[in-house]
């Protein structure tokens, strides 16, 4: 679980599970780079030693270049982890052509070419790993949730066909799934002790996913702890994908 003097690149790394992610790999010794649309990202991240980067990852040629210039500036790319995302839900008759879109380009193409250009960078030194965020809803999902899980899936499938082809270069590419997890949004919604009841409910051990265990398993993944993982899901949800009744609790 050792990442000193690796160099590890987060997209998303403002908030949420991308900064808990960052804090994870600065806490086990790693040079952190995040990356983030939102500028207040910056003092975040600064405050824990990390180096940011204002970037939307929609904008792909801008995305790559990012991930070139954080390489020259550290010297080295380790890791890579590709969290940028976003969460549309819509009624499947109504989802627009522009929702539509925002997904495939956040959640899908972003991680495609984010994983293409360090995976360059990492197979021409022999060595590196990429963790791509997926979700549970990769495997089990609502209604309304159509383009969102569709996207989720994508990632998982592009995970474990990039382990094949950046594997016998010495990069490994894995995904975590996690389900809910309490992010700053997640928080605030589980003040209410009917949100923070029935959150519960839909695990096994009646706890919520925190970012710094999301962390905690990226940390592992990137490391050398984690070389025998390669194409693999790690699927974060506290059972909850596990019980078969749970589509039907969730639904509500």
């Amino acid at each position: 679980m050792n990442l000193d003097k690796k160099h590890i690149i987060v997209t998303g790394a403002g908030a949420g599970i991308g900064l808990g992610i960052a804090k994870a790999c600065r806490a086990a010794g790693a040079e952190v780079t995040g990356i983030d649309i939102n500028p207040d990202g910056a003092k975040v991240l600064a405050d824990i030693g990390a180096h940011f980067m204002q970037v939307d990852v929609t904008d792909l040629d801008r995305f790559e270049d990012a991930i070139d210039q954080a390489h020259q500036r550290a010297g080295r790319l380790d890791g890579m982890v590709n969290n940028a995302g976003v969460t549309i839900k819509a009624p499947f008759l109504e989802m627009t052509r522009e929702q539509m879109e925002t997904l495939w380009t956040v959640n899908q193409r972003s991680v495609l070419v984010g994983s293409q250009a360090a995976g360059r960078i990492m197979a021409a030194a022999g060595t590196g790993a990429i963790v791509n965020l997926s979700s549970v809803h990769a495997r089990a999902t609502n209604p309304g949730h159509e383009g969102y899980a569709g996207t989720k899936a994508a990632i998982a499938a592009m995970t474990r066909a990039m382990a094949w082809s950046l594997g016998p270069m010495g990069v490994r590419v894995n995904s975590i799934c996690p389900a809910m997890t309490r992010t700053e949004i997640v928080d605030a919604a589980m003040e209410d002790p009917a949100n923070d009841a029935l959150f519960r409910s839909w695990t096994a051990d009646g706890e919520v996913t925190t970012v710094d265990e999301i962390g905690a398993l990226a940390v592992f993944l990137l490391s050398d702890a984690g070389s025998a993982l390669n194409g693999s899901e790690v699927v974060a949800d506290r059972g909850m994908s596990a019980l078969l009744d749970v589509f039907d609790v969730r639904r509500t």
